[in-house]
């Protein structure tokens, strides 16, 4: 069995080879796992083969908190965004048998391409900033489009009182996981609930719509990938790219923030141009 702190390849057990090679279309072996070196909440290892690459999601190993780590949603909300305007990646199969892993895992395309760590873009040129920019605006911008219902996503998430429901759920797992009370929490805890604003209909929101969190093209600006959909469910679009959007409020020490950068000179858009960007995008 792969560890999740492993990240040397490791050749495929037997009984997860028979599983591949019966759920995963196309498969040929035998394979090797090795886990990405950059830190996921699930556990994400590459697995090769001599004819294909693929990507293997799993579960952390032990007890998890309620609602945390649902590659079952990731599952199935990739599986019907399949075909649509949205970039993801191909899903082939669900594995709830912990046996051969430990844990639930999933199988799906492994996408090359360009993945950005540091938002600043290093060693591209303002206009390949701007450029990558208006491509993940994009994105988010096509996400936000999709009825929901149109394919095959109802009960995926409730529709209405989104806002208050996600304060609430992070309410209560911020309590199960803290070690000690945190006053400054204490205290948004208690502004959040009398400050929501309205709600818009619903739509499929992401939840950690971070540059990181795409693939770009090998060459061209547009992604070509969306991932990390474990926190994704139904509910406002304009709560889930004002997360996306955090970024020109904070400073690049915090959260890899741009205040105190020179946008202009980096070719980074300023937060207005690219706010509207966006809600031109989504004709808001």
């Amino acid at each position: 069995m792969i560890q999740p702190e492993s990240n040397v390849p490791e050749q495929v057990s037997e009984q997860l080879e028979t599983w591949l090679q019966h759920n995963v279309e196309g498969y040929r072996g035998r394979g090797t796992l090795q886990k990405f070196p950059f830190g996921q909440s699930n556990p994400t290892f590459r697995l090769s083969t001599q004819s294909a690459e693929y990507v293997l999601r799993r579960k952390p190993l032990g007890a998890l908190l309620p609602k945390a780590h649902a590659i079952e949603r990731e599952y199935r909300v990739l599986r019907a965004l399949e075909g649509s305007a949205v970039p993801v990646p191909r899903v082939y199969a669900l594995c709830s048998d912990t046996t051969l892993l430990g844990a639930a895992f999933y199988v799906k395309d492994f996408v090359k391409g360009r993945i950005f760590y540091d938002q600043r873009l290093p060693g591209l040129s303002p206009v390949e900033r701007k450029n990558i920019f208006d491509g993940m605006n994009a994105a988010v911008a096509v996400l936000h489009l999709i009825d929901p219902l149109a394919i095959g996503l109802s009960g995926y998430g409730h529709n209405e009182q989104f806002l208050s429901r996600q304060v609430a759920l992070w309410t209560n797992q911020y309590r199960a996981s803290a070690d000690g009370l945190i006053p400054e929490m204490e205290a948004l805890i208690d502004w959040l609930p009398r400050h929501l604003p309205p709600e818009r209909p619903v739509r499929i929101f992401h939840g950690d719509l971070r540059l990181d969190n795409m693939v770009f093209h090998p060459t061209e600006p547009r992604v070509t990938a969306l991932l990390d959909w474990e926190l994704s469910t139904l509910g406002d679009p304009i709560a889930d790219f004002a997360y996306h959007a955090l970024a020109w409020r904070v400073p690049f020490d915090l959260f890899r923030g741009f205040v105190g950068l020179d946008l202009e000179a980096l070719g980074i858009p300023s937060e207005s141009t690219y706010v509207a960007r966006y809600c031109a995008g989504v004709r808001v």
